[in-house]
């Protein structure tokens, strides 16, 4: 993979400094020939197209255009913001952004808990304005992305694999997750007129970078065409096990609702959106006995216990 960085630098006639992470994309830090920074992204073959990709860049330029704290793309010495590499997986790069993440997933929030409140006040607002800023956008025809919506969630093919079919689930398990699938899908057609558009769709802790206090936003290639209150699911999702999560959650709120509406109720039924969309995310990418599997089905358990307390069809042991 070293090698194939190097190689994929060169289009920027940039050297490639350290391997940021290795997840879905593999991200390296680059120095550019005038001495600035930049993220080298090697994008995982089979999972993002080259058109949602350069859609993915196209729309992270337009919000950094407006203002929006988010990485704009670096185009090659070519000028194309997207190259593809002689084994066939193709390469971008992006402005780098100072910062430290907001948490580590699995770790506890450092700090007071009223300097979590505060950011993550800060981090509705900035959604709001990711959100508020997109429409007043015109979306390119080429423009594609994944689609985050009720068959996108909770389908017969969802975007991230049929969750309820994890076979390190419990029977107890797996009754709840296919009664909170199919509750999800009621709540959703119910809302299915609500707010809808390009959202960000993976608003982790690693994702937010914290820099003297301000806020950007990283890392977009999950991004697609979704229920805008997703990307606060997606935050909450991260909390659930937080002393104060009661007060990260209203913050969070408070902060998006200062310009976009929002209800508590949505935004826990997007919690338990996400958290069922992880235990999908685990079964292709982890080995078998990785103990994340066994981590996401019970936080999506909890989740559907809390948020369907007084659904008739959760079983008794589960309420």
């Amino acid at each position: 993979m070293t090698d194939l960085a190097h190689q994929a630098a060169s289009h920027w006639g940039a050297t490639v400094t350290r391997l940021i992470r290795a997840r879905e994309n593999a991200v390296y830090e680059m120095a550019l020939p005038d001495g600035s920074r930049a993220a080298l992204r090697l994008h995982r073959m089979g999972y993002q197209g080259d058109t949602a990709i350069r859609s993915e860049l196209w729309w992270c330029a337009e919000l950094a255009l407006a203002g929006v704290p988010v990485a704009t793309p670096v185009p090659a010495r070519t000028g194309d913001l997207l190259v593809t590499l002689p084994n066939g997986r193709t390469a971008s790069s992006i402005v780098w952004i100072d910062g430290d993440p907001l948490g580590e997933a699995g770790v506890p929030l450092a700090g007071p808990l009223s300097l979590q409140i505060a950011r993550h006040r800060a981090l509705g607002r900035l959604i709001a304005q990711v959100h508020t800023v997109t429409d007043t956008l015109t979306l390119p025809p080429d423009f594609t992305r994944p689609r985050w919506d009720i068959a996108g969630l909770v389908g017969e093919a969802p975007f991230w694999g049929r969750f309820w079919d994890h076979p390190g689930a419990t029977p107890e398990q797996t009754a709840i997750l296919c009664t909170a699938r199919d509750f999800l899908r009621d709540a959703l057609t119910n809302y299915q007129r609500g707010d809808f558009g390009p959202i960000h769709a993976d608003v982790l802790r690693e994702n937010v970078l914290v820099n003297n206090g301000s806020l950007s936003l990283i890392d977009f290639d999950d991004s697609g065409l979704g229920f805008r209150l997703y990307d606060l699911g997606t935050v909450l999702s991260q909390n659930l096990y937080e002393p104060g999560y009661a007060d990260i959650r209203d913050a969070l709120i408070q902060g998006y609702t200062e310009t976009r509406p929002a209800t508590q109720r949505m935004v826990e039924i997007f919690t338990l959106a996400r958290t069922l969309a992880s235990v999908g995310w685990t079964m292709p990418r982890l080995a078998a006995d990785d103990p994340i599997h066994r981590s996401h089905i019970a936080r999506a358990v909890m989740c559907a216990r809390r948020v369907m307390s007084d659904h008739p069809a959760l079983p008794p042991t589960a309420r």
